[in-house]
C-alpha cells in the first residue's frame, strides 16, 4: 500500500526569494515597456520638444547677446584707456626731460657756495641777478617734481583700470563662449529631432507652424495697417521691409536676424540707438502695461523673462523674428504670454 505523504511546504526563505525575484521580473519589464527602446517620438512630441528647444535657444541667444555687447564695451574701453596711458607716457617723459634741463642749468651756474662766490665775484650787483634766478630755476624744479608726481599717479590709476578690464573681459569672453557653445547645442538636437521625422512629418510641421503663424494675420496686411508715426512709424517701417529675412541668432542686419536684432536695427533706422538685447531694450523707453494703448512700432515683450520682443504691428500682432528655421513675419500676440510695451 503506497504511503502518502503531504507535499513539504516551502521554506519560508525560498518564499522571499521567489517573491523578490518576482517583483524584480515585473519592474524590469515595466520599466523596458515605458522605455520603449528603439520606439520612434511621434510628430507631436518632436513638435513640442523641438518648440521648447527653440524657447531655450533664444533664451540662450540673448544671454550671448549680452555677452557679446559687453565685450565690445569693454574693448573701446580698454582701447581708450590704453591710448591714454601712452600720451601720458609721452607727457611723462617731457616733464623728466624739462626737469633735467633745469637740473643741468642749475648746476653749471651754482657749482660752488653762494658767499665764495658773492667775495669771488667781480661784479656783485651781477652775481645777486644771476641767485635770483637760480632761486626762480629752483621754484620751477619744485613744480616740475610736483608734476611728475601727479602724472605718475595718474598713469597708475589708469594701468590699474585697463587691467580690471582686461580681467573682466577675459571672464566675458569665456561667457561669450559657453552661451553660443549652449545655443547650438539646443539648435542641433533640435535638427537631430526633426531630421527623425520623414519628408511629409516634416512638411506637416512646417505647415502647422505656418498656420499658428498667420491665424489672425488674415486682419492685417501692409495695406491695412495703421501707420505709426515718428521715431515709431519710421522704425516700424523698417522692419516691414524685412519680412520674409531668415531668423539667425546673434545677428542685427541686414539680412538675417534675431529677435532683438530686429528691433534693434529698426529703430537704429529711424536714428534711435536701442540696446542690443531683450532684457535691456525693456528698460529704455515709457513703458506701457495695457495691450489697448499700445500703438503702432511700440516695442512688445513676451515670457516672464524678457526673452523675446516685437514691434507692435497693431490689430493685435506682433511683427518680430520669432525663432530659428523661421522668418521675419506677422503674428498673433496671443501665441505668446505677453508681458509688456515700451515706447521708445
Amino acid at each position: 500500500m503506497a504511503s502518502h505523504r503531504r507535499p513539504k511546504r516551502p521554506s519560508r526563505t525560498r518564499v522571499t526569494v521567489l517573491t523578490t525575484a518576482a517583483a524584480a521580473a515585473v519592474a524590469i519589464s515595466a520599466q523596458a515597456a515605458n522605455a520603449a527602446p528603439g520606439a520612434k517620438p511621434s510628430k507631436d512630441e518632436v513638435k513640442s520638444k523641438v518648440d521648447q528647444l527653440y524657447e531655450q535657444a533664444e533664451q540662450a541667444t540673448e544671454k550671448y547677446n549680452g555677452a557679446k555687447e559687453k565685450q565690445e564695451k569693454l574693448q573701446k574701453e580698454i582701447s581708450t584707456i590704453q591710448d591714454n596711458v601712452a600720451r601720458g607716457q609721452q607727457d611723462l617723459n617731457k616733464l623728466r626731460d624739462s626737469l633735467g634741463s633745469l637740473a643741468a642749468g642749475q648746476y653749471r651756474s651754482g657749482g660752488i657756495d653762494a658767499s665764495l662766490q658773492l667775495f669771488l665775484s667781480a661784479d656783485p650787483d651781477d652775481y645777486l641777478d644771476r641767485a635770483a634766478t637760480l632761486d626762480q630755476i629752483s621754484g620751477q624744479q619744485a613744480d616740475a617734481l610736483r608734476k611728475i608726481q601727479d602724472k605718475q599717479r595718474e598713469l597708475a590709476q589708469e594701468r590699474a583700470e585697463a587691467a580690471a578690464k582686461l580681467k573682466d573681459l577675459a571672464a566675458t569672453r569665456t561667457e561669450l563662449g559657453g552661451k553660443k557653445r549652449e545655443v547650438q547645442s539646443k539648435l542641433t538636437e533640435a535638427r537631430q529631432l526633426l531630421n527623425s521625422l520623414t519628408a511629409q512629418e516634416k512638411a506637416a510641421i512646417t505647415a502647422a507652424d505656418q498656420t499658428r503663424a498667420t491665424r489672425g494675420t488674415d486682419r492685417v496686411t501692409i495695406g491695412k495697417i495703421t501707420p505709426g508715426t515718428g521715431r515709431a512709424g519710421a522704425a516700424f517701417a523698417a522692419a516691414q521691409s524685412k519680412i520674409g529675412s531668415p531668423y539667425d541668432y546673434g545677428h542685427a542686419g541686414p539680412s538675417t536676424f534675431d529677435c532683438s536684432g530686429l528691433t534693434s536695427w529698426a529703430y537704429g533706422q529711424a536714428g534711435v540707438f536701442i540696446p542690443r538685447t531683450s532684457e535691456a531694450q525693456a528698460n529704455y523707453g515709457q513703458r506701457i502695461n495695457s495691450q489697448s494703448q499700445l500703438q503702432v512700432g511700440d516695442l512688445v515683450f513676451f515670457y516672464g523673462d524678457l526673452h523675446h520682443v516685437g514691434l507692435y504691428a497693431g490689430n493685435g500682432m506682433v511683427l518680430h523674428a520669432p525663432h530659428s528655421g523661421a522668418v521675419v513675419r506677422y503674428e498673433s500676440m496671443g501665441n505668446m504670454p505677453y508681458q509688456f510695451g515700451v515706447r521708445v
